[in-house]
């Protein structure tokens, strides 16, 4: 990230670029300022986007073989291709040689790093890896807002503030927005405003759910369920992410056990520390034994519905009477 900006400060690029990683709104600000960059107002002739699977590896490189009108570089955008996860043969031979009027950028969720086509980026011009932030940089990001707008706000309502966004940083810009229009008579920001104005994540809720579980309160179990549904959460999709929230658990289960450090939990589960603090509250209710018993139930939950033994409702209301009891 640090070369790109580089790059746009010096006005001095590479050929080709690619920009990689699940962390969508973050790539996407950099490919902004970067096009930018390149392509001067009123030279939008001389840039091109691809997008999709269906992209053409002939058609980028018939365009990219064109000579700018009027310009001293053409521009060709490539995104959400599969490119980087498939062989794309054609392409990879033609960046052996391309041409000095040419930058090429790639924008993708996913790469392979030991596809010829990533290799050869990395030799001829630049990658960056956008992966989901790490809670400090986060913290730093929407303090830097805040302090830009003359909100303060406490360590503990910030940690209040991520547990209800997530680490997705649309999504965080998102509630940040709202928060901070909320508040804008104020100076401080309160647990209370972002309860006022945040909307949990579906994994929050499912989260306060297992909680529920956890705790025998079979009611607000149910409820948060049927708030899911009422939402038009299909019921396999919450099924799945209940079983998903229980395998974290055993995984951070497994890794406490073994002595690991909160933080060195969190790299190695891909959740930031204060998902872990708050799994090991959870976890002084729960053996691991236990643990596997619930993804086992969850399983044949699944099972039930396939064969057609149950509606898939009614299966995963039942499972979550039966762990809940």
């Amino acid at each position: 990230m640090d070369e790109i900006r580089k790059n746009i400060k010096e006005q001095q690029f590479h050929n080709v670029y690619l920009l990689y990683g699940p962390e969508a709104w973050l790539r996407a600000r950099f490919l902004k300022d970067l096009i930018r960059a390149l392509v001067p107002e009123g030279e939008e002739m001389n840039f091109t986007r691809f997008s999709g699977k269906d992209t053409e590896e002939d058609a980028i490189i018939s365009q990219g073989e064109t000579l700018p009108f009027f310009s001293e570089r053409r521009v060709i955008l490539v995104e959400d291709t599969g490119f980087f996860r498939n062989k794309a043969e054609a392409l990879a031979a033609w960046l052996e040689k391309l041409p000095e009027y040419l930058v090429l950028i790639f924008s993708e969720e996913e790469a392979d790093k030991r596809t010829r086509l990533f290799k050869l980026v990395q030799n001829k011009g630049h990658v960056a890896e956008f992966a989901t932030q790490k809670e400090d940089a986060l913290v730093r990001w929407i303090f830097a807002r805040m302090k830009k707008e003359g909100k303060k706000i406490t360590a503990s309502d910030m940690q209040r503030f991520l547990a209800v966004t997530g680490t997705d940083m649309a999504n965080i810009d998102n509630e940040l927005e709202k928060l901070l229009s909320y508040c804008a008579e104020k100076e401080v920001i309160t647990g209370r405003d972002i309860d006022a104005v945040c909307a949990p994540q579906i994994s929050n809720q499912i989260f306060d759910m297992i909680r529920a579980v956890t705790e025998h309160r079979q009611k607000d179990a149910l409820d948060l369920y049927y708030d899911l549904l009422a939402l038009k959460e299909k019921p396999m999709r919450i099924l799945y992410l209940i079983a998903r929230q229980y395998n974290q658990l055993l995984q951070i289960e497994v890794m406490s056990r073994e002595g690991m450090p909160q933080q060195e939990i969190a790299s190695k589960a891909g959740v930031p520390p204060f998902v872990v603090r708050r799994s090991l509250g959870l976890l002084r209710q729960y053996s691991g034994v236990q643990l596997r018993g619930i993804l086992e139930d969850l399983t044949r939950a699944e099972e039930e519905v396939k064969t057609g033994r149950l509606d898939e409702r009614l299966s995963v209301e039942l499972a979550i009477v039966r762990l809940s009891a």
